[in-house]
């Protein structure tokens, strides 16, 4: 497929009005007859404990540990119960400085766990020897199971990391990393941007909350989203370089946007990440940066999109230890 047509879909994808989503009365909020509605049309798709649980197990370097940080209880729900697990370096110095890279957040944006996972196999073990390291490597196992965006009471984990969160994937992962990381100094959050943001995932929060689709041309290529209140704008800069070896950056749509924000440096978009809820706003680390893929690109593959992951973990930490 060229890649114009890969741009024309996605154009088409973001600027054609969906038809009314299938469930609830359009302009008006779910309630619990709705939210059970949509849960039963999420089956599991892939399997956690195959795909995440054992090459993490597999593939852990001698210089990590794995952690136990509990389960992740569904079954009021008729649903599974999930392992927690995590990884930090076995060897701990409070005078290095400590990284925290997170994966799944939204369980349907692949590369984000799988790249995470490949990071560990290949790149752990030499970091580990400059800095802490905590790896969350799939936040959300039902999403990842059903690829979803939303846990199973059709909420975004990634606009729930704040105290007292109603979001059980959002509260474990803060109860890690204050467990673990109190003190963080670089935190990557690895994300994805798909088609199906604008065909089923913002029609799906428009009819839960009552309200229209607010829809987006789709970025093709990867971009960075920094925190506004701490960009570090040469920071993400690097990373985008890194990457750009990998695979494509996003270009700016007609209005010099991507995804409705301004672009501040080529690929590198901001958002106000402690008060919208987002995962990468949980820590106090001077370097923050969100990933987002594209891996329904024409000009990109499966592997291009874990590697794009890896490479952009290893050009952060490369930044923060000043290779």
């Amino acid at each position: 497929m060229l890649c114009a047509i890969a741009d024309h879909r996605s154009a088409l994808l973001s600027l054609t009005p969906p038809s009314p989503y299938p469930i609830g009365t359009p302009g008006t909020p779910w309630g619990a007859a709705e939210r059970a509605a949509w849960l039963a049309r999420q089956p599991l798709r892939r399997s956690y404990a195959d795909e995440v649980l054992a090459p993490l197990q597999a593939h852990l370097p001698p210089e990590a540990e794995l952690l136990d940080c509990g389960t992740l209880d569904h079954s009021a729900l008729g649903l599974p119960r999930y392992p927690l697990r995590a990884v930090r370096s076995k060897v701990w110095r409070d005078d290095r400085p400590t990284v925290l890279v997170t994966g799944g957040v939204h369980g349907y944006e692949t590369s984000g766990v799988q790249g995470a996972l490949r990071w560990l196999a290949q790149d752990f073990a030499r970091h580990a020897a400059q800095v802490n390291i905590l790896l969350l490597p799939c936040i959300s196992p039902w999403g990842y199971e059903t690829i979803n965006r939303w846990n199973p009471a059709a909420l975004d984990p990634n606009r729930n990391f704040r105290p007292d969160s109603p979001v059980p994937e959002a509260a474990w992962a803060l109860a890690c990393v204050a467990r673990h990381a109190p003190r963080v100094d670089l935190h990557i959050d690895l994300h994805e941007t798909t088609d199906t943001d604008n065909s089923e995932f913002e029609p799906a929060k428009a009819a839960r909350d009552g309200k229209q689709p607010d829809l987006h041309p789709i970025p093709d290529g990867f971009y960075l989203v920094a925190d506004t209140d701490r960009p570090e704008l040469d920071f993400q800069e690097a990373v985008i370089n890194a990457v750009r070896q990998v695979t494509h950056i996003a270009e700016p749509d007609d209005s010099g946007r991507l995804i409705g924000s301004p672009m501040l440096r080529p690929g590198v978009i901001a958002y106000a990440k402690r008060a919208l809820g987002l995962c990468g706003g949980m820590t106090g680390a001077r370097f923050v940066t969100t990933t987002e893929v594209y891996p329904d690109s024409a000009r990109t593959s499966v592997a291009e999109c874990n590697e794009a992951q890896r490479v952009a973990v290893n050009a952060a930490v490369g930044v923060l230890v000043g290779e």
